[in-house]
């Protein structure tokens, strides 16, 4: 059973718990979970990016007379992580959808 060791932390700064104690292990976690950080950040920066895009798309449609909602492109969007991401695509196209359009 692995060991689990625990390391101080300040409240503001990032886990350092590896649940290793094997110091090579341990150092591939923490270089590993840096460029999951990284991800996570620009993953973060695109949502926020997208979603005030899809705002701009809504604005414009509505002020010009149109739907404040195109269903048949949420169709598309949803069908389209479907396909690249399996069964968790939907749900996370939904979540997407709505953070530039706000709930039903």
């Amino acid at each position: 059973m692995a060991t689990v060791v625990d390391q101080p932390q300040d409240a503001g700064s990032p886990s350092q718990d590896t649940g290793t104690a094997e110091a090579t292990a341990s150092a591939a976690i923490l270089e590993i979970r840096s460029r999951i950080n990284e991800i996570d950040d620009a993953i973060i920066a695109l949502w926020k990016e997208r979603a005030a895009l899809s705002q701009q798309v809504g604005a414009t449609r509505v002020a010009s007379g149109g739907t404040r909602l195109v269903l048949s492109r949420e169709r598309e969007i949803m069908e389209k992580f479907r396909d690249a991401l399996g069964a968790d695509g939907p749900q996370v196209a939904l979540l997407l959808l709505r953070a530039g359009r706000g709930p039903l």
